[in-house]
This record gives structure tokens, C-alpha cells and sequence, in this order.
């Protein structure tokens, strides 16, 4: 049983903040109804990869490129028809119902399902849904319970409050390109939309709040969460070193502002990241790495003195780490109790025994693409509750016969004519 059994969630949402936001809920336990539009969610057409599979016991592609490049993999093609990796990524666990929002029926059927809803999370632009009778106003007049999300790139206020908002356009206005990238390089963005990601955790924190609050006064509200905000406070430390002495921050690549040695350092054969977090761990890399004198000079026996000297140290330590294989350093690093890993590509990631351990690669049935890949939650670890096995992303409108009849209790004839009407969609 999950922690969030019992609990119904309307997903007017689309893309990525929102998405993620309501599969965190479904990893819980929680009944997700995804709305679609007849097209589906624009994530379902964004690739490739499209993958198709060729019946139940397909494995992935296991050479790098063999899906987008048009070759295919064991059990596996490019297809257009098929299902994107984008969209498989965050929605699994849901309820697909394709409904036509244009249409007053549709409109109807969906202010109906809020009224069944616990939370509503949608991203639609500031006030968009206010023409379908779908904003908090009007349906916490008939579920004062409801719990309203909205995800916008600006937030409900401010001057830029009607402006759509994207996450890299976000990365740029809220500055963690200015210190992303080598330093002399361009202004880099996070290639994972980092702020969606965020906001769609800043999201399920804030409506398991709003369900915590509800609990004792019965009452729901509306959570006006932006992505610039997040953005923003996602700055933490850097942020906050420049409100207290108003000095830009560096771009560093891979070092840290406040912490030295910490960052990438290539051995003769690969790169690996070296993480110093105090004194006594660097004291054990100047031993591992046979230069007690490094340690013995006074300039780096403090971390403030080796951010200070960073340019006499780290040439230094960049020499000595350069001339021997990966594998060794990770080795004595690792027998001197300093936190140190390889730097890995996605495939070697995968085949990192902890990722096995920790269930963070799982074997899904699909109704079309048979037996996929999908990645595991990080919640699956709770004592009791934890997170639900991935059932797999829906097909789109999978399950809007089934919606419309366990919860709105429309009949089989009802749900043939609204089909036929082009107000719903179903996927068989």
C-alpha cells in the first residue's frame, strides 16, 4: 500500500515540471489522471528516439546511438508512430484520458473530474484556464477541498506574470549560466532542464503541505509555484555569498568556489572526481599521492588558505594526478577515506552495481513496446511505504473509457457518443 493510496490527482499539466511533479505522486500511490489533448502531450512528439517494439522481452539498445541512429536495437526501431523517451521518462504510473478542451462537453467532464479530485496540478499561462472554467475560483466553489497547483515560468504576480516560461530561458534569467561552463568559455546551461526537474519537487512538497494543512482545517488553496523562483533559490550558496558582499561569483568548470581540491582531474586514462570536504581528507590525498609537502606548506593546511592559493595548488596537483591511470588513484583515494568516483557515461552508470542495488533501473510491461527499461524512483526505499513498483507510461487516452465510467459513472453507450462527438479519445 502507498503512502498516498486513496489519494486523486487531476494532471492538467504537460512537458516536464508538472509531469515530474504528479509521477512523484504516482510513485506513492496516488491515482494520476493525465488530461491530454487529442494530440497528446507535445513530450509524446518530441524525439527522437521513438521506440516500437517488437513484442514482450525487448531489451535496450546496447551500443550508444543505437536507438536515435536509426538503426535500431535488439527488439527495437525508430518509429515515429511509437512512443518517445522524452515522454516515457515522466509519466509513469498514469491514467491517460484524452479529452478535447474546446469543446463545452469537454470542459464539462473535466470540471467534473476536479470535483472528484483531491489536487489539481496544471501550467497552463497565468489565467489560461479561467476560459474553461477550469481556475481555482471557480472550482473550489463546488471542492472547497481542492488543492490547486499551478506551474508558471514567472509565478501568478509580478511584471512578467503573462510570459510563458521555459526552463533554459529560466537557466539564463536567474544566473546559474553565468557560472556554468570553463572559464573562459561561453555561458553553459544544465543540459537536464535542471529547473523543471526542481520545480516539479518544489511542487509535490508543496501540495503533501497543503494535504498536511487540509487535515486539520478541511480547507484546500491554491499553490502558486514559478520556475524563475526556484531558480533562483536553487542559487543557495552562490546566491547568498553575493547578497553578503555583493561580488559576482566566478565561472570555475569544475571546481568549486569555496572548496579546494574539489572538482574533475584527469588521470593518464580518464577523468574522475576528487571531493575534499576538509582539512584532515586532504592531509590523506597529500599521503596518497606521496607529496607530503604539499601538506606540509602552510598556504594549504586550511581550506581557506587552498581557495586562496588555488592557482599554485591545483597546477600542481592536476601534474601529479595526470601521470598515473584512473583506476589507481580511485584505488588509494578510496583506501585513504577520500571521497573520490569516476566520471561516467550514462552506460557505465547503469552497470554501477549501487544502481542495481538500489532498484534504480526496473523492468516495465508495456502494452506495446512489451518489456522496457524505466527508471526506478528514489523513494522507493521507504520503511513502509515506499514507492510503488512503475507501472508503465500510458498509451495515449489509454484509460479515458475507464475513467469516465469508475468515477463519472458514464455509461458505455454515453462514452461511444463522446467519442464520436470528438470530445474524448480512446487509445483501443
Amino acid at each position: 500500500m502507498g503512502a498516498l493510496d486513496g489519494l486523486k490527482v487531476l494532471d492538467l499539466s504537460r512537458i516536464l515540471a508538472g509531469p515530474y511533479c504528479t509521477q512523484m505522486l504516482a510513485d506513492l500511490g496516488a491515482e494520476v489522471w493525465k488530461i491530454e489533448p487529442p494530440r497528446g502531450d507535445d513530450t509524446r512528439t518530441w524525439g527522437p528516439p521513438f521506440i516500437r517494439g517488437r513484442g514482450s522481452g525487448v531489451e535496450p539498445p546496447e551500443e550508444k546511438g543505437s536507438v536515435s541512429d536509426g538503426k535500431g536495437g535488439p527488439g527495437w526501431e525508430v518509429a515515429p508512430e511509437g512512443e518517445s523517451a522524452y515522454y516515457l521518462s515522466c509519466n509513469r504510473g498514469k491514467k491517460s484520458v484524452v479529452v478535447n478542451l474546446k469543446d463545452p462537453l469537454g470542459q464539462q467532464l473535466v470540471q467534473d473530474l476536479a470535483h472528484q479530485a483531491d489536487v489539481l496540478v496544471e501550467n497552463y499561462k497565468t489565467g489560461d484556464l479561467a476560459r474553461y472554467g477550469l481556475d481555482y475560483a471557480s472550482l473550489s466553489q463546488k471542492n472547497p477541498g481542492l488543492i490547486y497547483l499551478s506551474i508558471t515560468g514567472y509565478g501568478q504576480t509580478g511584471p512578467r506574470a503573462a510570459e510563458p516560461g521555459y526552463d533554459v530561458a529560466i537557466q539564463g534569467l536567474c544566473g546559474i549560466m553565468s557560472v556554468t561552463g570553463e572559464p573562459e568559455g561561453a555561458p553553459m546551461r544544465v543540459p537536464v532542464a535542471w529547473i523543471d526537474l526542481m520545480t516539479g519537487m518544489m511542487g509535490a512538497v508543496a501540495v503533501l503541505a497543503a494535504l498536511q494543512e487540509r487535515a486539520r482545517s478541511g480547507l484546500g488553496q491554491h499553490l502558486d509555484l514559478a520556475l524563475f523562483d526556484v531558480g533562483l533559490a536553487a542559487m543557495v550558496n552562490l546566491a547568498q555569498s553575493y547578497l553578503l558582499t555583493q561580488q559576482l561569483p566566478e565561472r570555475l568548470g569544475n571546481a568549486h568556489p569555496q572548496i579546494v581540491p574539489y572538482g574533475a582531474f584527469a588521470a593518464s586514462d580518464g577523468w574522475f572526481m576528487l571531493t575534499v570536504g576538509n582539512d584532515e581528507q586532504y592531509r590523506r590525498v597529500c599521503e596518497a599521492i606521496e607529496r607530503p609537502e604539499l601538506w606540509a606548506d602552510e598556504r594549504f593546511q586550511t581550506n581557506a588558505g587552498r581557495v586562496r592559493w588555488r592557482a599554485e595548488l591545483l597546477p600542481e596537483l592536476e601534474a601529479i594526478l595526470r601521470s598515473r591511470p584512473r583506476r589507481e588513484w580511485l584505488e588509494r583515494f578510496t583506501l585513504a577515506g577520500v571521497p573520490v568516483t569516476p566520471v561516467n557515461n550514462l552506460a557505465e552508470a547503469f552497470t554501477e552495481p549501487q544502481a542495481r542495488a538500489r532498484g534504480m533501473l526496473q523492468e516495465v510491461e508495456h502494452p506495446t513496446l512489451g518489456s522496457i527499461p524505466l527508471l526506478g524512483s528514489p523513494l522507493a526505499h521507504l520503511s513502509r511505504t515506499p514507492a510503488q513498483a512503475p507501472a508503465h507510461p500510458p498509451l495515449l487516452g489509454e484509460h479515458t473509457g475507464a475513467v469516465l465510467s469508475e468515477v463519472l459513472g458514464y455509461t458505455p453507450e454515453q462514452i461511444r457518443a463522446l467519442v464520436a462527438a470528438g470530445v474524448v479519445r480512446t487509445a483501443f
